[in-house]
């Protein structure tokens, strides 16, 4: 399940903080049902915070996404994860892989640094106030 966006709602989102963006992110990503990254044929995209750690990062939808894959991306597509598989799998696999995640970057901002587990945490709540 997706849900559509205009490009006045693109404009508004790049207007947020970063800490709006993961406000916006946990909430739409619960109304869309999916995560979005971004793939490449040799897997998916993991970039480096200032500090050095690996995150990889994650969109509430496929054109925020899709606005990452140029430059050293640019062979790389937007990659959806349903929300279920994503809370029950990727969360437990990438906290064992000690991989962070990088909520909603946008330009030059590499987003909201959390653990897949705070993250979760996060969209359980979202889901408990529907």
């Amino acid at each position: 399940m997706t849900y559509t966006l205009t490009d006045s709602d693109i404009l508004a989102v790049a207007l947020l903080s970063a800490e709006g963006r993961y406000e916006y992110c946990v909430e739409k990503l619960v109304a869309g049902g999916a995560v979005w990254s971004l793939r490449s044929d040799d897997g998916w995209v993991v970039m480096s915070t200032q500090d050095g750690e690996e995150c990889l990062p994650v969109w509430p939808h496929r054109a925020f996404a899709a606005q990452w894959a140029n430059g050293e991306w640019a062979d790389c597509v937007p990659g959806e994860i349903p929300l279920d598989v994503w809370m029950d799998r990727w969360t437990p696999g990438l906290e064992g892989d000690g991989t962070l995640l990088a909520v909603f970057p946008h330009s030059d901002e590499q987003g909201t640094v959390v653990t897949p587990s705070e993250l979760l945490a996060s969209l359980e709540k979202a889901l408990a106030e529907r």
